[in-house]
């Protein structure tokens, strides 16, 4: 097709699809996923020419080879596993930030109250007899009881939230599962190099990204750009074959997860649905320190209060009945059934609960569990800022390569709006040309 009309066609064609193509990314710019497109072009063959020879003189026009989308696979595959990292990072991070309020003193007043036994059994032993702090006395082991009754609850609370959460996104995780093997279908029908093979890549790696912040993942691509997906790690087999093997999350009794996928165990490292496992874990650990706490105390001031008597002279009473923090309470006493008194004294008793204050007292060890989940936070929170600032890098970079550039676009826009003018020109000179010689005969 040496010709100048046929030059001019082509020109024209290829100039056109290179205008539309601009046109969709300028209006893509701000679209999630979206890959930047270029149209790939070729001179054309000439007249007389073959693909095993070619004259030195002899232009043919253009061809369209396809379209090329601006993507580099190893920077996506460093954002998808930085992403993955930063979202189980923030998942933690986020329940953490919940026990550790769930925890604390102005949630629960447990630090509080255990002060302020402490302070008017101090204040009983100069006034044993005084009625007034005999019942703040009771009055602050039933502030003590009912804060771990509220921690209880809120942890309890916890664990049915995180999954839920999980349960949640397990079915948003095997719905993109269900997707991407939509586009595999579509995929290998697509036309290669067309602009719904463009769509469809970008729509694939839209869902791999999602997928991959989710849960650890491994992809493979065909000659189609169909994706083989995998679990990290194990390598089950998600997605292949025109195969979907959804995954599943159970909930054990004190709230941890577990992952599966055909029946047998996942084990899940990284993505948010590895955060929400590890925030489970944590927050079942944390009940049963809080159990084991409540069970302590209240042995402890139990073994102390029974060791005296009270106003009548009678042996001291429990302070406390229940085994764990969800159903710990008070005794129902009356401020005469304090037993501030002992055998030698009528405020030995209380003297002796003052004497139980030191390291390994019911202050100091709920102190120590408050700083040791403060230093769990803030650990994750370190983490959490470290994996952010690495996904956000990778993104950029990944960005770069990817991302719409508004003035380069411009900038191709002019170039090839000259270029299809100068086809245009090119058909008009033919034209003129055929119209002189036609005339002249």
């Amino acid at each position: 097709m040496s010709d100048l009309l046929g030059i001019g066609y082509s020109g024209l064609k290829a100039y056109s699809r290179a205008l539309s193509t601009i046109g969709d990314n300028i209006a893509n710019a701000q679209t999630p996923g979206y890959a930047r497109r270029r149209l790939e072009m070729m001179e054309a063959v000439g007249g007389g020419n073959s693909i095993f020879y070619r004259g030195n003189t002899s232009p043919g026009g253009v061809d369209i080879r396809g379209l090329d989308r601006s993507v580099d696979q190893w920077l996506i595959a460093d954002s998808r596993l930085t992403s993955g990292d930063a979202e189980r990072a923030a998942a933690r991070l986020d329940w953490l930030g919940k026990v550790e309020g769930a925890l604390s003193d102005e949630t629960n007043g447990i630090k509080t109250g255990l002060t302020r036994l402490f302070t008017t059994a101090d204040q009983l032993t100069a006034d044993p007899a005084n009625r007034t702090l005999r019942a703040q006395f009771l009055q602050s082991v039933d502030d003590i009881a009912s804060g771990f009754r509220t921690a209880a609850d809120q942890l309890a609370g916890m664990s049915d939230g995180i999954s839920g959460a999980a349960t949640s996104a397990v079915g948003a995780f095997n719905a993109n599962l269900e997707a991407l093997e939509q586009i595999n279908i579509g995929l290998r029908k697509a036309r290669p190099g067309s602009t719904n093979e463009a769509s469809l890549l970008d729509e694939r790696d839209r869902l791999l990204d999602k997928l991959s912040s989710q849960a650890g993942v491994s992809a493979s691509f065909d000659n189609n750009g169909a994706v083989t997906l995998r679990a990290a790690g194990p390598g089950d087999l998600l997605v292949g074959g025109g195969v979907v093997t959804p995954i599943a999350v159970t909930a054990a009794p004190d709230g941890r997860l577990s992952y599966s996928v055909g029946g047998a165990p996942l084990a899940i490292a990284t993505g948010s649905l590895a955060g929400l496992a590890e925030g489970a874990n944590h927050v079942a650990d944390q009940r049963a320190a809080l159990d084991t706490m409540a069970a302590d105390f209240a042995a402890q001031l139990n073994a102390a209060h029974q060791a005296g008597a009270d106003a009548n002279g009678n042996p001291g009473q429990p302070l406390f009945t229940g085994a764990s923090a969800a159903t710990l309470t008070a005794a129902p006493l009356t401020p005469d059934q304090v037993a501030a008194a002992d055998a030698s004294s009528g405020n030995g008793n209380m003297l002796a609960f003052g004497a139980m204050r030191g390291a390994n007292d019911p202050e100091a060890r709920w102190s120590g569990l408050m700083a040791t989940q403060a230093q769990t936070v803030a650990a994750a929170r370190a983490h959490h800022a470290a994996a952010t600032t690495r996904a956000d890098a990778a993104a950029a970079a990944r960005d770069g390569v990817s991302q719409i550039d508004l003035d380069t676009e411009a900038a191709e826009l002019l170039r090839y709006q000259q270029a299809y003018s100068a086809a245009a020109r090119t058909i008009q000179v033919a034209r003129e040309t055929m119209q002189t010689l036609l005339s002249s005969l």
